[in-house]
């Protein structure tokens, strides 16, 4: 089927060129061929303009918190994207920047003999100011394309500060979507003219195979965090596809009670690929559905903003709908409605921002220096814990994030540092950190989707209050504590 036209907008007013060679699809985002929407763009257009097909993939290294650890997932997924596109129909070019600033002009070079330069859309990190950037100065029409979820980004004008809210929206007006998905394979049968771009290549090598094998030597010459180590979760959409197949195989009937428990290991473990566009939530969506022996049918009119029984799907699959669909979904739509301050102290909503401005002076019974925190130096072993689980695999489980937020909290001298080093560790070390879902996740600690609670307390307000001690009653924590002291 054809792309929605609610998932597509032109950045600028050049025309298509009718006499280009191919169309340029700029793989930003949605770093994966199944399931995407910016590439089925871009294969329709090259078949309506009996062209050829490029897909270009670069990587920078000069981004904030650009590491080993962020490098080597991206370049995972590059190693899996080469054989993906491995047939003589589609350019697939991968390009790593070897030093700041090398790989300046190398898309106007692209785009120079392109009908039309197609792209993804990500409303955080730097990729929106750089698709501004880049329409004013490609000589080819750009068009970006929105893959991030199933409603689109765009079906939602309003700014929801719940998640029951949002559900709310998403009852009314998801269903219309769910029959929109987009092809799992928008290459099937796809011949497209064969074309070269030696000429471009020559002066911007494609990047080594010894890079996309995440080869030591090869990531220890680029110029970017070496102390910020790889980890042994692999990224790239072959790995994102069996993870998803093991979470429904094996964790899924247990997802809805045991995924706040350390111990248990219920959690599905896909957010760094959804992150880096390695797992298209669309995919996630479809596997689901075939597991679950759903149709959309089966999909109540429910309408009351309530999380149980409006997908008509067991409850573990429903519990795992709202993670997936209304809680990260609610990120992407906040970020995109706030493109410049979605990350910032002032987007907190005014309650919270009032009740932390009014304790903000109260007296700290233990503070800690951001050294301290990323070194997971305090008293609290629970703390502690989390910490260097993010620190050592790139990731820290769902529940303890939230601990692990309202502590930094407590023990920073204010609550604007406080959110600073929450952006600053999260960013630093953690896989699916710069993400929409992930900022929701931070300012969450500080009172963003949620309201105002009792008793004041103090440092926090009204903000709601967490302690290790009452984490410690409520979870199981003996494994987790052993494998992380």
């Amino acid at each position: 089927m054809s792309v929605p036209a609610s998932r597509i907008r032109v950045l600028n007013d050049v025309p298509l060129r009718s006499d280009g060679g191919y169309v340029l699809y700029w793989m930003t985002s949605a770093r994966r061929r199944a399931y995407n929407f910016g590439l089925q763009r871009a294969a329709e257009l090259a078949k309506a303009h009996r062209c050829g097909l490029v897909v270009f993939e670069p990587l920078r290294v000069g981004y904030e918190w650009a590491s080993d650890r962020l490098h080597g997932f991206v370049l995972d997924g590059m190693a899996a994207n080469r054989r993906a596109f491995d047939h003589g129909h589609v350019v697939y070019y991968p390009y790593v920047e070897p030093e700041a600033g090398a790989g300046k002009g190398l898309l106007a070079a692209l785009s120079e003999r392109a009908v039309v330069v197609v792209t993804d859309y990500l409303p955080s990190f730097f990729l929106s100011r750089m698709l501004k950037a880049a329409s004013k100065k490609l000589a080819a029409r750009l068009e970006v394309v929105d893959s991030n979820g199933l409603l689109p980004i765009a079906a939602a004008q309003n700014d929801f500060y719940s998640a029951y809210l949002f559900r709310r929206f998403l009852q009314k007006h998801l269903a219309q979507n769910l029959s929109e998905l987009p092809d799992e394979d928008p290459l099937a049968h796809a011949r497209f003219a064969q074309v070269s771009i030696a000429e471009v290549t020559k002066r911007w090598p494609m990047a080594s195979g010894a890079l996309l094998a995440r080869d030591a030597e090869a990531i220890a010459a680029l110029p970017i965090d070496h102390t910020v180590g790889v980890v042994s979760m692999r990224g790239g959409a072959e790995v994102a596809a069996q993870r998803l197949d093991d979470f429904l195989d094996e964790k899924l009937a247990r997802y809805g009670e045991d995924r706040n428990q350390p111990d248990d290991d219920a959690a599905s473990g896909l957010s760094p690929y959804l992150h880096f566009g390695h797992l298209a939530v669309h995919h996630v969506f479809a596997r689901l559905a075939e597991h679950e022996g759903w149709t959309s049918a089966k999909l109540t009119r429910i309408t009351s903003g309530k999380r149980e029984g409006w997908w008509g799907m067991s409850p573990a699959a429903e519990s795992f709908l709202d993670e997936l669909v209304t809680w990260r979904e609610l990120g992407y739509n906040h970020c995109a409605r706030n493109p410049t301050t979605y990350d910032r102290y002032e987007s907190l909503p005014d309650w919270a921002r009032k009740t932390l401005a009014t304790h903000a002076s109260d007296p700290r019974p233990n503070e800690y220096s951001l050294d301290e925190l990323a070194s997971a130096s305090t008293h609290d072993e629970v703390w502690n814990a989390a910490q260097r689980e993010l620190v050592r695999e790139g990731r820290m489980h769902n529940y303890l994030r939230m601990l692990w937020g309202k502590k930094i909290l407590e023990w920073s001298p204010t609550p604007k540092v406080a959110l600073e080093r929450l952006i600053e560790l999260n960013n630093r070390y953690a896989l699916d950190g710069r993400n929409p879902n992930s900022y929701s996740g931070i300012f969450w600690t500080l009172g963003r989707y949620d309201r105002p609670w009792a008793p004041e307390r103090a440092i926090f307000g009204q903000i709601r209050y967490m302690s290790s001690a009452n984490t410690l009653k409520k979870l199981h924590m003996k494994k987790y504590l052993a494998r992380f002291a």
